[in-house]
């Protein structure tokens, strides 16, 4: 006698605007601790610039705009609005504390094309 397979609901989920990694987690809450604000967080957007058109910007934010993503990570929020969101799905911030290399990265799964700034995509 067989049995009717038992399915899981498999529903898709749309990746999170964007990933904080754990490391640059710790970074923004000790930066936004330095600040001795608790209403501010980490904004992302992508902005007009760059060799190619568009360009990251990281920065402490306390506003709340109509169609704002909101993520937390750990007690930190960030921040994507409506407009950049689609150019951020899926991309992560990460802090980099090393002898060749200090600051927030963003590796960013739509970028499609690189280019000497290293922080500019179509």
């Amino acid at each position: 006698m067989t049995t009717p397979a038992q399915t899981e609901s498999t529903a898709a989920t749309a990746p999170s605007t964007v990933v904080l990694t754990d490391v640059a987690a710790q970074k923004v809450k000790a930066l936004i601790e330095q600040e001795g604000r608790d209403d501010l967080r980490l904004r992302v957007a992508v902005q007009p610039g760059g060799c190619s058109g568009l360009r990251y910007q990281l920065f402490f934010d306390e506003r709340s705009l109509d169609g704002d993503v909101v993520n937390d990570f750990g007690g930190v929020e960030v921040v994507v609005d409506r407009m950049s969101a689609p150019y951020l799905t899926g991309a992560t911030i990460d802090f980099a504390d090393r002898i060749d290399a200090q600051g927030f990265t963003i590796d960013n799964p739509n970028a499609q094309n690189s280019c000497a700034c290293g922080d500019s995509f179509h």
